[in-house]
């Protein structure tokens, strides 16, 4: 479907970051990753690499065998063998266990601290509190010093792993240097001068440079070309990224006397989220001229008439879609999401039947509980409707409301059954989620 949104927590500053979600990039990050993923020594069906909605040049593990990379990496990135040096040296941090060793880190700069204050309270004790306080002072820098040692030494074995995995994949490390240099080139925006990377979380983009241009320029892949089909499917993949987290700049970027495939993605986006409706059809249109076939661009079509007001218009392209792609529960959402918008009772059966197959594939889809819960509601099946609304609002990061809707279903629900099991997890997991909130307000 059009990039579809949730809230995903996840370990970093925020709360919670925006997650962007579509069939055709996680297909596509699915098969540029199969071979690194094999590579790493990992299951593919344990992987997952999912993107953030920032516009910063990142990308980054936190805890599984997850891969978060932002949107603006993805922008920023000029091809997919670019984006590959990246996923492989993510997997290193996954396969070297590093977001779980980040405590051994933490106990080391900890002890430090700890040592350091005891020296400079006994100092003070003994009469010298200047000294005792430049102890303290000092502590803190050097326990500030081994946390940051310790985190370059885990992005140096990742830069390693990284150029193995790439090397054992047959995939040209050549991306991974052309985009260290580009994060060279934004130290360099930022003024970030230092001659080493001592006071720094990373080591600077030139020292990698410098490490990994003799290890990738050996290896027999360094001049093997990124397959032109996986190349082709990147570039549309980023265009239609582009259209959608930045439709004004997108026509920029992509005039209306480019007519290659990414442009016209690019553009059908772009004039679909501003509000352009047969703009944006004529562009899918064009899209379909050159591949009538293709799942995405009827998925696309069909998601421009729906969002604009045209369900029955977008059932048939939606249906062709299904067809097309059968393992896109995300395509079949949205066709579900069509029948329901019809208001046409007659639809309701076959919004379910669709409906159901697509969570018991992906789960993780908000939309298609929140349309689940629609259907069992016209049915009169109002248990049902609060544990579909549960599931949704538990995926959106509301526990509250995830929480009223979960105890709605347990009074509904006959107790033991698979039901009411599932809205028990939903309920304890989202009381956990609001006592942890209370409590962290508390103090």
């Amino acid at each position: 479907m059009l990039f579809l949104t949730l809230l995903f927590a996840v370990a970093q500053p925020a709360a919670a970051q925006q997650v962007l979600r579509d069939s055709e990039t996680e297909l596509l990050f699915r098969d540029m990753s199969a071979p690194l993923v094999k590579a790493a020594g990992l299951r593919p069906e344990n992987v997952k690499i999912v993107l953030l909605r920032d516009d910063e040049i990142n990308a980054f593990v936190a805890g599984g065998q997850i891969v978060y990379i932002h949107s603006g990496l993805l922008q920023k990135a000029d091809n997919a063998n670019q984006v590959q040096g990246v996923i492989a040296h993510e997997l290193g941090h996954v396969a070297g266990g590093h977001i779980l060793r980040l405590n051994d880190g933490f106990k080391q700069a900890t002890a430090i601290t700890v040592l350091s204050l005891l020296l400079g309270l006994a100092a003070a004790a003994a009469g010298a509190p200047d000294a005792g306080m430049g102890l303290m002072m000092a502590g803190q820098r050097a326990a500030m010093g081994s946390f940051m040692a310790f985190t370059r030494a885990q992005e140096s074995s990742a830069d390693s792993a990284g150029a193995s995995y790439l090397s054992q994949a047959g995939v040209s490390g050549r991306g991974s240097l052309d985009f260290f240099k580009k994060l060279q080139n934004q130290e360099y925006r930022l003024a970030i001068y230092s001659k080493d990377s001592y006071d720094r979380t990373h080591p600077l983009s030139q020292e990698r440079i410098q490490a990994l241009t003799e290890v990738y320029q050996k290896d027999p892949a360094w001049n093997r070309p990124t397959d032109p089909a996986l190349e082709a499917r990147f570039q549309r993949v980023k265009a239609k990224l582009i259209g959608y987290v930045d439709s004004k700049n997108a026509i920029t970027l992509y005039p209306e006397s480019d007519q290659s495939v990414p442009a016209h993605y690019a553009r059908a986006y772009a004039y679909h989220l501003g509000a352009y409706p047969e703009k944006a059809l004529s562009e899918a249109d064009a899209l379909l001229a050159t591949a009538p076939d293709d799942p995405f661009f009827l998925e696309l079509k069909g998601q421009i008439l729906l969002e604009s007001g045209r369900p029955r218009e977008a059932l048939p392209l939606l249906r062709q879609a299904v067809a097309n792609a059968p393992d896109q529960p995300m395509i079949a959402v949205s066709l579900g999401h069509a029948l329901v918008a019809t208001e046409d009772p007659k639809n309701l059966a076959e919004a379910k039947n669709v409906l159901r197959a697509a969570v018991g594939r992906d789960n993780e889809n908000p939309m298609a509980w929140l349309q689940l819960g629609m259907i069992y509601d016209r049915e009169g099946d109002r248990p049902r409707a609060a544990l579909a609304m549960a599931e949704s609002r538990n995926l959106e990061g509301e526990p509250k409301l995830a929480l009223a809707s979960a105890r709605t279903a347990m009074a509904g629900i006959p107790s033991g059954t698979p039901d009411y099991l599932r809205a028990q997890d939903i309920a304890m997991v989202s009381q956990a989620a609001l006592d942890k909130d209370k409590k962290k307000k508390k103090d």
